[in-house]
């Protein structure tokens, strides 16, 4: 059985902290707790962050969605920006006094897997795997 989540947050500052909220709230109803729960937490914290910093266009949210089937759980984040060259997430190498920059490299060492891909008719996602 895989349980699921899709909801949409408008683009405001709160809508970080409704994310978080809402995806450990599902985790839990899951039995999703711990470590794993820990580590999905703080990836959604960054990837709704970037999404609303980075990938929204005026006027837009972004989606977020998860599944989880018991062995492990994806992470997606969905925005409304395309994946110009110039706008592709990646990893990036920060410097100790930089203050941004950080987000994709704490998924990466979070997450089992991440990657981006392309979102019809536009936009793009972000998505993460964490095996539980």
């Amino acid at each position: 059985m895989t349980n699921e989540l899709r909801k949409y947050f408008d683009a405001e500052r709160r809508a970080v902290g409704r994310a978080r909220e809402c995806v450990i709230a599902s985790l839990l109803a899951w039995g999703i707790t711990g470590e794993p729960a820990e580590d999905i937490r703080l990836c959604v914290s960054e990837l709704a962050t970037n999404a609303l910093a980075h990938g929204t266009r005026r006027g837009h949210g972004f989606l977020v969605c998860l599944y989880a089937d018991g062995k492990s759980v994806r992470l997606e984040v969905h925005d409304s920006r395309d994946l110009a060259s110039d706008r592709r997430p990646r990893l990036r190498e920060a410097t100790p006094t930089d203050t941004a920059g950080r987000g994709l490299s704490l998924v990466d060492t979070l997450a089992d897997a991440w990657g981006v891909h392309e979102r019809m008719p536009y936009g793009k996602v972000v998505w993460s795997r964490f095996e539980v």
